[in-house]
């Protein structure tokens, strides 16, 4: 059982920045890759980004060049820098990690285990 414990949410005004955590036991370079969604009301869970073993990221194109996502191996932790925030960033913010024995860097890895997400909103 993976389990990934998020850190960091907040409430903010736009424009403003704030720093989520996603922390594991596990060694996070087993996995296949480490990501991000976010879950709003009415609106289907979002991907926001991820990061694969071999250190490739990727990112939804709302939020190119505002977030950047990170990890310390060493702590087993993932970061989501996210700067600039807009209203339409609110929402729970769901740690995902990739468990599998398959690594690539060239095709979307396949979430299978989640965190219970930590919530962002931000005010106009």
């Amino acid at each position: 059982q993976v389990q990934l414990v998020e850190s960091g949410g907040g409430l903010v005004q736009a424009g403003e920045s704030l720093r989520l955590s996603c922390h594991t036991s596990i060694n996070i370079l087993s996995f296949a890759a480490m990501g991000w969604y976010r879950q709003s009301p009415g609106v289907p869970r979002e991907y926001v980004a991820a990061i694969t073993s071999g250190g490739t990221t990727n990112y939804v194109d709302s939020v190119e060049g505002r977030f950047t996502i990170s990890r310390d191996n060493a702590q087993n932790t993932v970061y989501l820098q996210m700067s600039d925030l807009k209203p339409e960033d609110t929402g729970i913010y769901i740690c995902a990690a990739a468990v599998s024995d398959y690594h690539s860097d060239s095709e979307p890895p396949v979430f299978n285990s989640w965190g219970q997400g930590t919530q962002v909103s931000v005010s106009s």
